[in-house]
């Protein structure tokens, strides 16, 4: 009964503390012309037919073309926190996002009541159109006529992290697409996240069941007539998803898809330290490919999981620190961040800047601007410079 209390309270203290892993909470539309929702537009569903434009710019925002695939259960016009009851479970489509002319780099633009704003603007905010839904065989059609407009054809994946809805998994996929002036298709896997501070535990159920459906998602991306290269971005419990898609892929000779990667950025990895150390990082490693892990001895966030599961996480900084060869990680303990520090890999313009140097410029992080490097033993990791070059 003790260990039950303990555990109880340690999830409470972690829902407290792993509320700002989500952007802030949608406001409802409210005032002439609202929807009644933050989703854009009108509710129906509109067919897609290639080519998408990856963007288009207007006077006051641009529409950022966000290619997904999600598990989630279907929720009205867009996604909610459960899981697809699909025949084929993944569910694929394609949604417009809109970034404000007057966007700061790093920031997620939403209403905010204290500016007394009670509505999405687009001029203002980093806004989710209403999702088009289409068949696997649409999605993948657009996705070929879409990549062929692009540099090389290729394609940045973001996989989301604990308590995060469908609406603010776009939205953050169009905003690392833009800051980091990524000349190529955006692309969201967003699984089944109950976007609840209170369902931490569900979550990690639900990023594990997610598991398969996002090794499948990135064989049919990298498959036929798909994108010759990709860039893999994984945040907190995400990293869960993508680390152990890869080693399927990996152990099962999907040397097709494996190929196709560009790097591999894991960002505050809400994992077992231990397990990262002896089971994942050897894997990721073996594959050649440029891997990058972010981590933090001020993520409040991750203080909270350690707590929770009594053991460190592989985004922990300070002793701990997961130091691998083939593993370039980063210290980002320097970095300013938000109060509970877990979301400087979208937040930060000095980490957004070294993330541009790595997936654009395609540089190691020994000839990274913002990093130096740091020597423990025999091996060597990065850490933010002080001062900005």
């Amino acid at each position: 009964m003790r260990k039950i209390l303990c555990l109880s309270l340690s999830a409470v203290v972690t829902s407290l503390l792993l509320a700002g892993c989500a952007a802030p909470a949608p406001v409802p539309l409210g005032g002439a012309g609202s929807t009644g929702t933050i989703l854009g537009g009108s509710r129906g569903i509109a067919s897609v037919r290639p080519p998408v434009p990856v963007s288009r710019h207007t006077g006051t925002h641009t529409e950022v073309s966000v290619f997904y695939g999600t598990d989630r259960a279907r929720e009205g016009a867009g996604y909610g926190g459960g899981r697809s009851r699909l025949p084929g479970v993944l569910d694929y489509g394609i949604v417009e996002v809109s970034i404000p002319a007057h966007h700061q780099e790093g920031q997620l633009e939403a209403p905010s009541i204290w500016r007394l704003e009670f509505s999405p603007d687009r001029a203002r905010h980093v806004v989710m159109g209403t999702p088009r839904r289409c068949s696997r065989a649409e999605f993948l059609a657009s996705l070929d006529a879409t990549a062929g407009q692009t540099d090389g054809r290729q394609a940045l994946v973001f996989v989301h992290g604990y308590n995060v809805s469908f609406e603010d998994a776009t939205r953050r996929t169009a905003q690392l697409s833009h800051d980091l002036r990524f000349q190529g298709v955006p692309v969201c896997f967003s699984w089944p996240s109950k976007a609840s501070t209170a369902q931490y535990t569900v979550d990690e159920n639900n990023v594990e069941w997610s598991t398969p459906h996002l090794e499948q998602f990135l064989a049919e991306l990298t498959g036929p007539g798909g994108v010759k290269k990709i860039h893999l971005i994984a945040h907190s419990m995400g990293n869960r998803a993508l680390t152990r898609a890869l080693e399927r892929l990996v152990r099962a000779g999907g040397q097709d898809v494996i190929s196709r990667v560009e790097c591999i950025v894991l960002a505050a990895p809400d994992i077992d330290a231990d397990v990262f150390r002896t089971q994942i990082a050897p894997v990721l490693a073996s594959t050649g490919k440029p891997v990058t892990l972010y981590a933090s001895a001020n993520d409040k966030a991750l203080q909270a999981s350690r707590q929770v599961h009594e053991h460190p996480r592989a985004g922990d900084a300070g002793e701990g620190l997961i130091i691998h060869p083939g593993i370039e990680t980063v210290d980002a303990s320097k970095v300013d961040t938000s109060m509970l520090g877990h979301s400087y890999y979208g937040d930060s313009k000095k980490v957004l800047s070294d993330l541009f140097e790595a997936i654009v410029y395609k540089l190691p992080a020994r000839r990274r601007n913002f990093l130096q490097p740091v020597v423990r033993g025999a091996l060597e990791y990065f850490e933010f410079k002080t001062a900005s070059p």
